[in-house]
């Protein structure tokens, strides 16, 4: 029996939406709320402000890809449903960065993954970057509604082999592991989550805020990339937007002029500092775009003798914190331990090589599990992210510095991942590196890991989380927004997303926005109904 599409059947109600690619004229709308971004910043202020009373249009940049759509195919999913066809990468290209780009933004297409804020990350961002009122307490009210309003909780079937392998490796040397919580209700365990859950099991926002927010009178306004903020440097007056073509490839040609009480920006780590630097946005002491920062990420692979499987089950469930906190907050780089799941397409990829040796490698798919170490970056004075500017046609490039201090929490990323997944049984492993090969002890996993010239190119760098730019505190001399994700200049502008973050967080961060966000947006729906 097919599986309802129960956004087609809001749709079929009358929910109200406006695709720019079908525009045949220029467009004007009204509002009281217009929120830029629809994933998961975006979505969760959408759900909020309009059950408030406030005439809410989201604006999402992407295409609206329903559940029906949704056909766990690699070639269809990674051009409609990411950012750049799935190849955004860093202003050098060595980084390869994966963000959605679609009606529910990263929350359609990431592994479920929710973790609160941890208590040392909120610590930090009020002792060193002036942040107020987020603590752990502060917060856990939110965190505990975001996680009953999308079925959070840690995953309850045992993990497939591909994470049973972390779990394993953990057990036999002592190293801490724990299950992870994931955002579903009544999940099949396909593992294609990466691709858009055809099952509506995945609580993402196309089918949690966005629905609430339209079943509450709120509009969508979709392949609409918003373009520039107009503003006398105090207010904004409106936002203009240019229509995409259904593919989201190029402008139709079309304008939409946006005009609202209040804007807030929710388009991400990347997209939000941009909108603003096209908007020559207020910037007095030039920290836009600054300090951004990513979860660097480098892989580590293994073979094993009995089937693995990655592509199969709950892509992500058992995760280690053993190596993240143990030398302090601002200790030497750290980092969080997780499995990805691994279909052919990202496969070929991530293993490397080119022609008989990659196939080689892809025959072997079966039997191979990655590892993937999240680096914790932005806590140290040596750690300090990236740059996101404007490319010469106005689009976005985020140039991410790397330092020596990064490569050596990466080479011991390395080491710690051959080890664990030697301790699972491993018969081979292969660092992810240009110059490195298959060795069958841990030994010569040492010995090589130790001889690899880490650099740019050579190893294997990617990241599907990215924070700051748009950093919050008090402080206008460091911070673009205040604690509560008020512009610090532009009195009608609030942003909420991981774009705030002072720093990254040391977790998957959809929880963090979806908690800070809420929080946020409780306060500004107040500010409004006083008319502020």
């Amino acid at each position: 029996m097919p599986v309802p599409d129960l956004f087609r059947e809001g749709l079929a109600r009358g929910w109200k939406t406006h695709d720019g690619s079908a525009l045949s004229q220029d467009l004007t709308l009204e509002t009281d709320v217009a929120i830029i971004g629809s994933g998961a910043g975006g979505a969760t202020t959408a759900e909020l402000l309009s059950a408030a009373g406030l005439k809410v249009l989201l604006i999402e940049e992407g295409p609206l890809k329903t559940s029906s759509d949704f056909h766990l195919l690699e070639d269809q999913a990674y051009a409609s449903l990411y950012q750049e066809g799935i190849g955004r990468m860093s202003k050098d290209g060595a980084i390869t960065i994966l963000q959605g780009r679609a009606v529910g933004g990263t929350t359609l297409i990431n592994w479920t993954s929710s973790f609160r804020t941890p208590v040392q990350t909120l610590d930090h961002w009020a002792t060193d970057h002036g942040v107020i009122g987020h603590s752990a307490e502060a917060l856990a009210p939110w965190f505990e509604r975001m996680e009953k309003r999308l079925g959070i909780e840690p995953w309850a079937m045992p993990p497939n082999a591909n994470n049973e392998v972390l779990r394993r490796g953990c057990e036999q040397l002592g190293y801490t592991w724990k299950v992870i919580p994931r955002n579903v209700r009544g999940c099949w365990n396909l593992g294609y989550c990466g691709m858009g859950c055809p099952v509506n099991a995945k609580q993402s926002m196309l089918v949690t805020s966005i629905p609430a927010t339209l079943e509450s009178g709120g509009e969508l306004l979709y392949l609409s990339r918003a373009e520039r903020l107009l503003h006398n440097g105090e207010r904004i007056t409106q936002l203009e937007c240019v229509a995409m073509d259904n593919r989201c490839v190029a402008p139709t040609g079309r304008r939409i002029t946006v005009k609202a009480r209040h804007y807030v920006l929710a388009g991400g780590g990347i997209n939000s500092p941009a909108l603003l630097l096209r908007s020559d946005a207020p910037d007095p002491y030039q920290r836009l775009g600054k300090r951004t920062f990513l979860h660097l990420v480098n892989f580590s692979a293994a073979q094993f003798k009995d089937a693995v499987n990655p592509f199969y089950g709950a892509p992500q469930s058992i995760y280690s914190d053993y190596f993240q906190w143990r030398d302090g907050v601002t200790g030497p780089m750290a980092y969080k331990l997780e499995v990805p799941p691994l279909h052919p397409a990202l496969a070929s990829t991530l293993l490397g090589r080119f022609g008989r040796e990659n196939a080689l490698r892809m025959a072997q798919l079966p039997n191979t599990h990655v590892m993937l170490a999240l680096m914790r970056d932005g806590f140290h004075p040596q750690s300090v992210g990236g740059e996101v500017s404007l490319r010469d046609d106005g689009a976005p490039v985020l140039d991410y510095s790397i330092s020596d201090y990064t490569w050596d929490g990466l080479r011991r990323a390395f080491h710690s991942m051959a080890e664990i997944q030697f301790a699972a049984g491993a018969e081979a492993v292969l660092p992810l590196h240009s110059d490195a090969h298959y060795v069958k002890s841990l030994a010569e996993a040492r010995l090589m890991i130790d001889g690899l010239n880490l650099e740019r190119y050579l190893t294997r760098l990617g990241s599907a989380h990215v924070m700051g730019g748009c950093a919050m505190g008090e402080d206008p001399r460091q911070a673009v927004c205040n604690s509560l994700g008020q512009h610090h200049q532009l009195a009608n502008l609030s942003i909420h997303d991981g774009s705030l973050f002072p720093t990254s967080i040391g977790a998957n961060p959809q929880l963090s926005v979806y908690g800070l966000s809420a929080k946020l947006s409780d306060a500004l729906a107040k500010r409004l109904s006083k008319g502020g």
